[in-house]
């Protein structure tokens, strides 16, 4: 197998090892071999790393990727103008092929900006040519990700049965997993309804079957009052609730719920622009925190906002310190006298947390020797990243797409020396603009 070296990089490795500097990574095929401060070995490619700071790739935990031909549509929305114009209006429009081409481009300009897993929750997905297509363009770009089956969702016609009475297609979910279960980058889990979204029947439903195929089970919370306000008690006494569920945004949930979800290892993702944006409210951070634990972070809609998870960690970290700054002083009167977070636990929310929502901490998230060669070299020596007083908080607090000099994925090179490896952006960016107006213009919107 391949071995590669990496040489003298400061490395935060997220793991027991701490951060290292002037160290060293010796990749070998898909996996880590070993990180040490030096390693004495003939490498098929060594690179250097002094002037680098290496972290384990990025994980986006939560995108509509099928949006990505739609990026600054809904901008100026709220949630309610967003399920009426998106979900009941542009969403209906789409073929096969617009969701293939706005995977594959989604999927490289996350990589493109440091994220080597992509939690893709499609939901825009109305034939088996649609999930084939999406697929595929996810397989294309290279990218690790978790393909979540979801099930669109416009606003019923005449004598249509509404989609929160219907249960999740069983057999297409186990049609995906039989054809995509085997390819080592894409793994299949459901995006549900749930009950907030969904009829009783239709979360016990689902719930039960993402249990019997051992999937993760992910879905929305919030956003309106929910449909069958007794749901989570009913799915909790049948015991369908554990660390195979993922919830997203969460801010319906009352306090005692979100203690008892956390208490049963449930995993949350929040999407700070976009809640904030769209009306939703405060991200679930600091509740979260208060029961000891922590959010992933996802983008979720570059039809609102854009795609560098950096900037999510970023409004995610600054948000929750300004609700905390704000509550200290309205109970003490003065200026609390050390931060709540620091920009370590930011990192670990677009690292470690994301890898907990796809059962995946054992082999991506952090770098360690046994685990999968995912990571990012940022270019440290760059003048908005000089000087590194300290390399977690210059990676939070000041890398940008700029930074992002190379990333690697399961051993392999997908972006270097700043640009996308074996990519041909000119016509795939055209096909992407050709999309973009069929879509808008069928329903006028542009």
């Amino acid at each position: 197998m391949k071995k590669t070296l990496i040489r003298g990089a400061t490395i935060v490795t997220m793991d027991q090892q701490g951060d290292l500097l002037g160290a060293d990574i010796l990749i070998d095929g898909s996996e880590i071999k070993e990180i040490a401060k030096h390693i004495n070995v003939q490498a098929d490619q060594t690179i250097e790393g002094a002037g680098y700071i290496v972290i384990p790739g990025l994980i986006n935990a939560h995108m509509h990727t099928w949006q990505t031909a739609l990026r600054g549509v809904a901008s100026n929305w709220t949630l309610l103008e967003y399920f009426q114009k998106m979900h009941s209006g542009l969403a209906t429009v789409f073929e096969p092929e617009d969701l293939y081409i706005a995977n594959k481009m989604g999927a490289l300009n996350q990589i493109n900006c440091g994220t080597t897993t992509l939690v893709d929750w499609c939901h825009n997905n109305k034939t088996p040519e649609h999930n084939d297509a999406a697929i595929k363009g996810l397989q294309e770009s290279g990218i690790r990700a978790a393909f979540f089956h979801g099930t669109p969702k416009p606003e019923p016609k005449e004598g249509e049965v509404p989609f929160w009475e219907r249960p999740h297609p069983r057999k297409e979910l186990e049609r995906l997993a039989l054809q995509y279960g085997s390819h080592d980058l894409i793994t299949i889990g459901t995006a549900i309804l749930g009950p907030h979204y969904s009829t009783l029947d239709v979360a016990l439903h689902d719930f039960m079957m993402a249990k019997e195929l051992n999937m993760i089970a992910s879905m929305h919370q919030g956003g309106g009052p929910p449909r069958t306000p007794e749901g989570w008690e009913v799915l909790e006494s049948k015991g369908l609730l554990g660390p195979a569920i993922n919830i997203v945004h969460g801010h319906a949930l009352s306090d005692e719920q979100l203690k008892r979800f956390c208490d049963l290892g449930m995993t949350f993702s929040a999407t700070a622009e976009s809640e904030m944006s769209q009306g939703h409210g405060h991200p679930l951070t600091g509740r979260l925190r208060d029961f000891g634990k922590a959010p992933s972070l996802g983008v979720d809609l570059e039809s609102v906002c854009g795609g560098e998870m950096f900037i999510q960690a970023r409004i995610a970290l600054g948000i929750q310190r300004s609700l905390d700054n704000f509550s200290y002083r309205e109970k003490h009167g003065t200026i609390p006298s050390t931060s709540t977070i620091t920009t370590r636990e930011a990192l670990r929310w677009i690292t470690i947390e994301g890898a907990r929502v796809i059962g995946q901490l054992d082999r991506i998230g952090t770098l360690r020797a046994g685990k999968q060669a995912d990571l990012v070299m940022i270019r440290a020596s760059d003048l908005n990243m000089q000087p590194v007083n300290d390399p977690v908080s210059a990676v939070i607090m000041q890398t940008s797409l700029a930074n992002i000099e190379n990333v690697m994925i399961a051993g392999e090179w997908k972006k270097k020396n700043g640009q996308l490896v074996n990519v041909q952006l000119a016509p795939q960016i055209e096909h992407l603009n050709s999309s973009a107006k069929k879509i808008t213009q069928a329903l006028g919107l542009l």
